[in-house]
């Protein structure tokens, strides 16, 4: 009898974890940090966090060693890792969702704060983070806590920048419109009463995906919803990674 009411206090609170909207938090390895303490944790300091891989940004050499950037998130925050060696077999294996401990160095460049030196090992678990809307964080302090966190932004506007001719243009190749098709992708958008600038990161999404595409085709007027990670430099920059029509 005691047996048959354990298991049913189990899946009560089963049941009522679902029914609230509840998601079991990740259990930490020892020595690893929770989103908390990493927050919490001075710049230039070692850290160890364990996390799941969301995006990566394409693979190459520096000084003949194997990079890559890559954008990760747990159940309570999110990690940008920059720069971090690694085989390109490795790097192929890091597909989305794969759990991974990282450690290196919490360091922060224009605003972004990132881990930097980093070692990794690929670990088992699988999660993929669901984009969070952040309309309602912008303009508060809210909004940076959730600094390289999967995200959406619904109801954007696309307003006009200026290219490098002085003219009006839906969005640049380039922060200044000095690139061409194949670099960096810029565009501003209205949310509420203020403007904000959105990148396509080209060594995440290049000019052949789907958003980088879209981005191409977006008219001054045009009312869109985005996701992307809340990259930082100088204040939001969100990395886009999908762009649709607002219906």
């Amino acid at each position: 009898m005691k047996k048959v009411i354990a298991l049913l206090l189990a899946c009560v609170l089963a049941f009522a974890m679902v029914a609230c909207g509840g998601e079991k938090p990740d259990v930490k390895g020892e020595g690893v940090m929770t989103y908390a303490e990493y927050a919490a944790a001075a710049l230039d300091t070692e850290v160890t966090i364990e996390a799941y891989v969301q995006a990566k940004q394409g693979w190459w050499e520096k000084d003949g060693v194997g990079v890559a950037t890559i954008y990760t998130q747990d159940k309570e925050g999110a990690y940008f890792i920059y720069e971090m060696p690694i085989s390109q077999d490795d790097y192929n294996k890091l597909t989305a969702g794969t759990k991974i401990k990282v450690k290196g160095f919490k360091g922060e460049w224009a605003g972004e704060v990132e881990i930097m030196d980093a070692t990794f090992e690929i670990l088992d678990g699988n999660w993929v983070a669901t984009a969070t809307e952040a309309n309602a964080w912008l303009g508060t302090d809210e909004l940076i806590k959730h600094q390289n966190e999967f995200v959406s932004f619904k109801g954007a506007t696309i307003v006009a920048s200026t290219d490098a001719n002085g003219a009006e243009a839906a969005f640049l190749y380039n922060w200044d419109g000095s690139g061409s098709q194949g670099n960096d992708v810029y565009f501003n958008a209205k949310i509420g009463e203020n403007v904000y600038t959105f990148t396509i990161e080209s060594y995440l999404t290049g000019a052949d995906t789907e958003v980088y595409k879209a981005a191409e085709a977006l008219a001054i007027g045009d009312v869109i919803d985005m996701e992307g990670f809340l990259y930082w430099y100088e204040g939001m920059n969100p990395h886009i990674t999908k762009i649709t029509k607002a219906q």
